[in-house]
């Protein structure tokens, strides 16, 4: 089988603006992502991260059947690498990116999510 498309390793939350967890995790989530794309940030390059409303992207948010938030998503060209709900905390996700996890085939729904994230990245981007 031959690798995705997607070249960087995506980190994605899979939220809902309703969701309370979301919004207070929403914050967090966005200075992680501001630090580990800041200029300094080298030891992990190419780390982008998005933020999916599971109610104004449900085309591409409904297989995944989320009913525990945050969910988070994390694939890059190997294939899938995490995908299940996170505790709410910056440290946990922290954790999970330093510690390299083995890859499995990307289902057909988390193809169609990286495919779009990499057509219209300015969609997905983290709320400030």
């Amino acid at each position: 089988m031959s690798a995705p498309a997607f070249a960087p390793t995506w980190v994605i939350c899979l939220c809902a603006q309703w969701c309370g967890t979301c919004r207070e995790y929403q914050p967090l989530f966005a200075q992680l992502a501001a630090q580990m794309s800041a200029p300094m940030a080298r030891d992990r390059p190419g780390v982008r991260f998005a933020w999916v409303d599971i109610e104004d992207h449900a085309d591409l948010a409904d297989p995944f059947d989320v009913e525990t938030f945050p969910t988070l998503l994390i694939a890059s060209a190997a294939g899938t690498h995490f995908l299940g709900p996170l505790l709410p905390r910056i440290e946990t996700l922290t954790r999970l990116l330093a510690t390299p996890q083995a890859a499995r085939a990307p289902t057909q729904a988390e193809r169609e999510l990286m495919a779009a994230l990499e057509a219209q990245p300015q969609v997905f981007v983290v709320p400030d």
